[in-house]
């Protein structure tokens, strides 16, 4: 390996450990800063306390918005994976025209502002009478988080040997039995992964939510924008770590249930 090599190579690794220290310190630094035990936000911390924690777990209203923004995105995920896996199934086997047409109908969500969307769902839901309210969110969330599911899934279908299938109706499978038996199983990685992006923009979503919610219905994102606008003290701090401790939990259950290493590999 030449010096060149060497250095390319050590300036590729220092980029990227730049690149990690840059999108991780910030939620290190809210993490640390929910446990000071001043009355406004400080990094380093002073002290440690978890009475932040319990101000906000006191309240509550805050338990009632994380329990619908838990509601909002575990609905919105299983909804967007029965129609992505759909979808993606019939984009990458079909023979039927027009299959760019539905892929690029079902990744537009991608493509236009999510604060467009909410404001176009409140005028849509409002004509049919279910403006600001569960369903709307659940159905406005739906659309957003769709696009992450199917891109996953048509990377695994991408990689799929069809041949299996064709051996399993050979062997006197019918089309159901294949898909749970063969092909559920080997697209579960990208379905899988998917699914989790799909929680994760749906949970930390406020811009669409924000013209859907109501005093009752309120997701935790719309709930912390709503409190930062009056006071910024280590309880924003708190909530806020509150949120990166259940996207850390859905990345740990997404390790227990397929593992990373498999999961990226699907979608090499």
């Amino acid at each position: 390996m030449t010096i060149v090599d060497r250095a390319s190579r050590l300036l590729v690794v220092a980029l990227a450990w730049a690149g990690m220290v840059f999108l991780t310190l910030p939620l290190v630094i809210i993490v640390a800063t929910s446990f000071t035990e001043t009355e406004f936000l400080q990094f380093p911390p002073s002290g440690f306390t978890l009475r932040w924690y319990w101000r906000f777990l006191e309240d509550g209203s805050y338990l009632a918005s994380i329990w619908t923004s838990v509601a909002i995105a575990g609905l919105a995920t299983a909804i967007a994976v029965v129609i992505g896996v759909l979808v993606a199934l019939v984009i990458a086997r079909s023979d039927i025209r027009g299959r760019k047409v539905v892929n690029t109908l079902f990744i537009s969500p991608l493509i236009l502002p999510t604060i467009v969307i909410g404001a176009a769902l409140l005028q849509y839901a409002n004509a049919l009478g279910f403006a600001r309210s569960f369903s709307a969110l659940v159905i406005g969330h739906t659309v957003i988080v769709v696009p992450y599911v199917l891109r996953t899934v048509l990377a695994s279908l991408e990689r799929f040997d069809q041949s299996l299938e064709e051996a399993s109706y050979d062997l006197g499978g019918n089309a159901i039995s294949t898909f749970f038996l063969i092909t559920l199983p080997i697209i579960k990685p990208g379905m899988v992964a998917g699914a989790l992006f799909a929680f994760i923009i749906s949970w930390i979503n406020v811009e669409l939510s924000i013209f859907n919610a109501t005093a009752e219905i309120m997701p935790i994102p719309v709930k912390l924008f709503n409190y930062v606008q009056y006071a910024v003290d280590p309880m924003l701090a708190a909530l806020s770590a509150a949120t990166i401790y259940v996207a850390i939990l859905a990345v740990i259950v997404l390790d227990m249930l397929v593992g990373i290493d498999r999961v990226a590999a699907s979608q090499k």
